[in-house]
């Protein structure tokens, strides 16, 4: 293979998992203030499964390739780069591209590999740790010995929050099925879960722990009115997906009398300075967690890249536990 080309999973358009094949492009060289990282391991996540159905267009500007996060090595630096030498081993947070052998990334969305990590389990990290501690703990404010419920939480979104609430102190409840993966969820710091197909999860709420402060969703459908029963007053209601669907029929009464705050947000259209300032706090607050071993990544898979679209099928079908990723 010539040195100015590269393997990348590319489209052949929008559509299931078969659109996805290896391919050859040019070699990216960075630009100002970025880095080009040799990528080890890709990041699967949510974003790419909508981005490859047609329905998560990349922002102008960026790769049209899958791939939100990767870890590697430093192997060139941009103009006015300063953060990261060449040798250095990062994970960062991508606009895409990550599907690749080569990536850049703005170096200030770049994060040091934990000590004691493989670049598999840190090429987990960003997406998930930066859209949960940008939702929870920077919008929601989540915090110590507040009850925090998280939905689908064997998943890559949840096994983080669970791990992240207990960390600061937060009494954590995790749904999801079968009994494998709340066993995942229990062995990572959930105080309580709820298997969905055999309890009520608004009720356990409820009556165990007089509901929840802050609730991270990413099913949708008929859990948004659920859960604004199961919340608090001044509950924060975080929407990260809709797996079960985004058009619901609610009654709205609930978010006057309990005065509930619900939001949401996608992480890929963020200003760039936004994304700086949550990875800098990450680096200072959660990074020390995963060296003194109170942090894990959860890696669930790992497959090449030339099966992205086996990676993008198992992903879909639920049944994984941790985060998926590629390997280069």
């Amino acid at each position: 293979m010539s040195a100015a080309l590269m393997d990348v999973v590319a489209m052949s358009g929008p559509g299931g998992p078969e659109v996805l094949h290896l391919a050859q492009r040019p070699r990216p060289q960075p630009g100002p203030r970025e880095v080009l990282v040799e990528v080890a391991y890709a990041g699967v996540n949510g974003p790419d499964l909508m981005q490859r159905r047609g329905l998560y267009p990349a922002p102008e500007g960026a790769s049209d390739l899958l791939g939100l996060e990767v870890a590697g090595e430093v192997v060139a630096v941009g103009e006015g780069a300063r953060a990261w030498q060449v040798g250095d081993r990062v994970c960062g947070l991508t606009q895409g591209g990550g599907y690749a052998r080569f990536c850049t990334i703005l170096e200030d969305h770049c994060l040091p590999v934990p000590l004691g990590m493989t670049l598999a389990e840190a090429a987990s990290l960003p997406e998930a740790w930066f859209t949960v501690w940008s939702n929870i703990f920077m919008t929601a404010r989540l915090a110590a010995c507040e009850v925090f419920l998280v939905h689908g939480a064997a998943g890559g979104l949840g096994t983080v929050a669970i791990q992240l609430g207990k960390a600061f102190g937060a009494r954590v409840i995790a749904t999801d099925s079968p009994a494998s993966r709340l066993e995942s969820c229990k062995a990572l710091g959930a105080e309580r879960v709820v298997d969905y197909q055999q309890e009520d999860y608004v009720e356990v709420v409820r009556s165990e722990f007089g509901g929840a402060d802050v609730i991270l969703d990413i099913v949708g459908g008929p859990y948004v009115q659920r859960n604004m029963k199961a919340a608090r007053h001044d509950a924060r209601i975080v929407q990260l997906a809709f797996a079960l669907g985004s058009k619901v029929q609610v009654d709205l009464m609930p978010v006057m009398l309990k005065r509930l705050h619900y939001t949401g947000s996608t992480l890929r259209t963020r200003p760039d300075g936004f994304k700086a300032e949550v990875a800098r706090q990450l680096r200072a607050q959660v990074w020390p967690l995963f060296e003194s071993g109170r942090l894990k990544s959860v890696v669930g898979t790992i497959l090449p890249l030339a099966e992205a679209a086996q990676a993008h099928r198992l992903m879909e079908t639920a049944g994984h536990c941790g985060k998926i990723v590629l390997k280069t």
